[in-house]
């Protein structure tokens, strides 16, 4: 059975509103009217028409009041807002369309363009539906595989060391992604990446990387040797294959007992080691040479050693930690980053916390334009 659409006719003649609803009841339409804007509103909240024909001209709220009214509420704007009006310049015609109105009908009605005019927007209402429907399956979807991502993230470390993080994706799905665990009882493999672009396309290369480390599908391969590690990850994960996605990693292996942490970096932001000397903040930036995995075959990376003091902190990020668009257009930069970083180690509050307020302070925009990660390992 055919569904009966409601319209709605709001007009403050009651002439009108009677040929109109005559009109197309005999379409087999479902006719509600209204004799003016508050009226019609009430109307609209209470019978959510797929139509409204609503009069221009009428005392109290006026036919573009009620139209932005409409269009500005999530549940109604799929309506079809055809305003009746007896002025046809084009400065009102652009005054209705500024509004929100879809389509208009210019005094006297004529019968058939009425009726052509419903039909058609009866149609667009029917495609905004569906899309507006398949919106919502596709959020939800979306926020499912938000949830997953983020149940595959590892839990914050209390004990022998201390890591937490803080991950904000830019949308529901990011290309950042990052894990720590321990390949024995004294070596502990920490890794942050970042895939090029956003959404699922970026998501599923971050995935399968995590998967892989975490699984040790690479058979054969050193896992404490991190140079060795993105070697074998760029041999794996060539753009070529991969819908041209590369991504920049940041891999080191700590062992506890030496407190000497290895490390390798792919086309990665620098890690940000920090440590009291006395009353004095130190801090050194650990990274390597090394193009982003997936890039080119041939590329070469290397390990390099750092002794870890007690009391250190070690930061590990996205490069949307500080790749920030200011409110004076200007990037607000890696060493603004990094002294935000050092100034945080006065305080004993919730450092990453603190880092986020701010750099949320920093942002111009409602939202961050790329994927924001941070990691920190304190080394007690």
């Amino acid at each position: 059975m055919n569904n009966v659409y409601k319209i709605l006719v709001i007009d403050d003649d009651l002439a009108v509103r009677i040929l109109l609803k005559r009109m197309l009841e005999k379409q087999g339409y479902e006719i509600v009217v209204a004799s003016n804007g508050e009226e019609g509103i009430a109307e609209v909240i209470a019978h959510h028409p797929a139509l409204i024909i609503c009069d221009w001209l009428m005392p109290g709220l006026n036919g573009l009041d009620v139209c932005r009214y409409i269009k500005q509420n999530p549940d109604l704007s799929t309506t079809f807002f055809i305003l009746l009006t007896s002025l046809d310049s084009v400065a009102d015609r652009v005054k209705g369309l500024d509004a929100g109105a879809d389509d208009f009908i210019t005094k006297p009605i004529e019968k058939n363009e009425l009726q052509a005019r419903v039909r058609a927007g009866l149609r667009l209402h029917k495609l905004s539906q569906d899309l507006h429907t398949q919106k919502k399956i596709l959020e939800a979807e979306l926020a499912e595989a938000a949830a997953y991502v983020r149940s595959l993230l590892p839990r914050p470390m209390k004990e022998p060391l201390n890591i937490d993080f803080r991950f904000l994706p830019s949308r529901q799905l990011g290309g950042d992604c990052f894990d720590f665990y321990w390949l024995d009882n004294d070596s502990l493999a920490i890794y942050l990446l970042d895939t090029a672009g956003h959404g699922l396309r970026a998501t599923l290369p971050s995935i399968s990387v995590l998967n892989l480390l975490r699984s040790r599908a690479l058979k054969g391969l050193n896992y404490y040797q991190p140079s060795e590690v993105l070697k074998a990850l760029n041999d794996t994960f060539q753009m070529n294959y991969q819908n041209d996605k590369y991504f920049t990693i940041w891999y080191g292996v700590y062992h506890r007992i030496t407190r000497k942490l290895t490390y390798a970096s792919a086309g990665h932001p620098p890690a940000v080691l920090i440590s009291k000397a006395s009353d004095k903040i130190e801090f050194q930036l650990l990274k390597t040479p090394g193009m982003p995995i997936g890039m080119f075959t041939e590329a070469k990376y290397v390990d390099r050693i750092c002794p870890i003091t007690a009391g250190s902190n070690l930061y590990i990020f996205s490069d949307g930690a500080y790749e920030i668009t200011k409110s004076d257009g200007m990037i607000w930069g890696l060493d603004a980053f990094i002294n935000t970083l050092v100034q945080v180690q006065n305080y004993v509050d919730d450092q990453l916390d603190m880092i986020l307020k701010w750099l949320i302070t920093v942002n111009s925009q409602p939202s961050f334009d790329d994927d924001l990660s941070i990691l920190k390992i304190e080394f007690n």
